[in-house]
């Protein structure tokens, strides 16, 4: 078995889904017209499966296929990485990171204690 160690951008489970994911990507990036050309579809295809659905309400959704031109043809990973935080980070690693965090901000807590005179272990 391999291991591998990933660096990433914190927070991607912010979106409720990994649809939703990657439309803020798409809609704050490039733009819909843009990517859609990479991808090789209409525009108005793209915003139909970044919605999931037509103007009819008919389902339209991204498929695998879709989702790995978008990410060989953008290269955006995030979509890879949104997935990993999703369904791969236990639960005693997000406790061992909040740990980690916490020690971080008490060492800049007490630095700034003591510039203000308070006395701080």
């Amino acid at each position: 078995m391999k291991s591998l160690t990933i660096t990433y951008e914190d927070g991607l489970t912010r979106n409720r889904t990994l649809r939703e994911h990657i439309a803020s990507k798409v809609y704050s990036g490039a733009g819909v017209t843009a990517v859609a050309g990479r991808l090789d579809m209409a525009p108005s295809k793209l915003s139909e499966k970044l919605v999931g659905a037509d103007s009819g309400g008919k389902p339209r959704g991204l498929s695998i296929d879709d989702l790995e031109k978008y990410i060989a043809e953008t290269r955006d990973v995030s979509p890879i990485h949104y997935l990993m935080e999703r369904y791969l980070i236990t639960p005693e690693a997000a406790t061992a990171e909040a740990m980690a965090e916490l020690q971080k901000n008490l060492e800049a807590l007490s630095g700034t204690l003591n510039k203000l005179g308070i006395r701080w272990p």
